[in-house]
């Protein structure tokens, strides 16, 4: 269990990453979605809300879908900075993906029970909601992978 902790906050960070490497080639797409995500909600027209998470804008006010638009955006600014903290440990600080892959889990496992207490109208089946089943399966998936050693790192 010392070991799993050591690896999940790691006294400093450095660039080794002694974890299985599919959970840092996955990590490296995960990266590339998040950033992706984050420009999109920042600076779609509609920050995604209507094009991509079926809400229908166009049947609120002007305020109300403002006012959506707007959260969607500032969601995307989130997005942008855990995009750019993944970013800095898949270049630089690798010790981190394990704590990284731990946010990442917490992150769509938390919204997913908030959409559940607190629902969002949609017209259709958002990208969001199939997401909400199955990247947390994935992210726990990785985080395990991440925390246990190569056998060549092991033995060393």
């Amino acid at each position: 269990m010392k070991q799993i902790m050591s690896r999940l906050f790691p006294a400093q960070f450095d660039n080794a990453f002694p974890g299985n490497p599919i959970a840092l080639w996955v990590f490296y797409l995960f990266t590339v979605v998040t950033l992706w995500r984050s420009q999109h909600h920042t600076f779609a027209a509609d920050g995604g809300a209507q094009s991509i998470a079926t809400i229908p804008l166009d049947s609120y006010s002007d305020g109300a879908a403002a006012t959506i638009i707007a959260i969607f955006a500032q969601w995307g600014l989130v997005q942008l900075l855990l995009g750019l903290l993944m970013l800095l440990a898949a270049v630089r600080y690798k010790s981190m993906i394990p704590f990284l892959w731990l946010i990442v889990l917490m992150e769509w496992v938390g919204r997913g029970l908030i959409g559940q207490f607190k629902p969002v109208e949609t017209i259709g089946t958002a990208p969001g909601q199939i997401g909400n089943l199955v990247f947390p399966i994935i992210t726990l998936v990785m985080l395990i992978l991440s925390l246990i050693p190569r056998k060549d790192v092991a033995d060393g």
